[in-house]
């Protein structure tokens, strides 16, 4: 199999995955607009590196979960949980009493880190990245050698790291608008993580 194809493949399925609005591209748009495009690219860097080793997991699990379907269901109840945490966080715990000037003088380090974080208490890319590598190696489009493995896990970081980079830029062209204010931004997170919570309940219990 081509590794160009399998790399392609890796960045255009991860791109659709980071599509919607979530915790990842909401934060790495709201640290750009507050403390500059460079901290903003570094967190996105930071949660690029957790999706090279997510994605590695779930391709090299992919065979093992197409057969133990009840490990998709435990990642999705842990998750669940996770997101329920925080939106309570961002909703009722989060204050936006920092001023900007202190912010700009954090470092860049700890941004990165920060993306590392988010980015790991984000389980989902796990059974998404596994049914989609099962999915491709049906149709013949990749096998679970080691080179196509990593050719797609690299295509992958890729593509995260292009549509967070897009929502940097997006939100760096509106950033005149109200509701990109801090509070707002932590009410606008809160709320999705909060949309992402009710879907996945809702999956947990059809699955029951």
């Amino acid at each position: 199999m081509n590794i160009t194809l399998i790399f392609i493949l890796g960045l255009f399925i991860a791109l659709i995955g980071v599509i919607p609005p979530g915790l990842l591209n909401m934060t790495a748009a709201k640290i750009s607009l507050k403390e500059g495009h460079a901290r903003g690219i570094m967190f996105s860097i930071g949660v690029c590196v957790v999706v090279l080793l997510q994605t590695y997991l779930a391709t090299v699990f992919a065979r093992y979960l197409s057969k133990h379907i009840e490990v998709v269901d435990i990642l999705q109840r842990v998750a669940f949980v996770i997101f329920v945490l925080i939106t309570i966080y961002f909703l009722l715990i989060a204050k936006p009493k920092i001023p900007i000037e202190t912010q700009m003088r954090r470092s860049k380090h700890s941004r990165f880190f920060q993306g590392m974080f988010l980015s790991a208490i984000n389980v989902f890319p796990i059974p998404y990245q596994a049914y989609m590598t099962i999915t491709l190696a049906s149709f013949g489009w990749m096998s679970f050698g080691q080179t196509s493995i990593i050719s797609y896990v690299a295509g992958a970081a890729m593509g995260t790291f292009v549509m967070l980079y897009m929502y940097i830029f997006f939100f760096d062209k509106i950033k005149g608008k109200s509701f990109t204010s801090q509070k707002n931004m932590n009410y606008v997170i809160g709320g999705i993580t909060g949309v992402i919570s009710i879907i996945t309940l809702i999956n947990i219990i059809k699955e029951m």
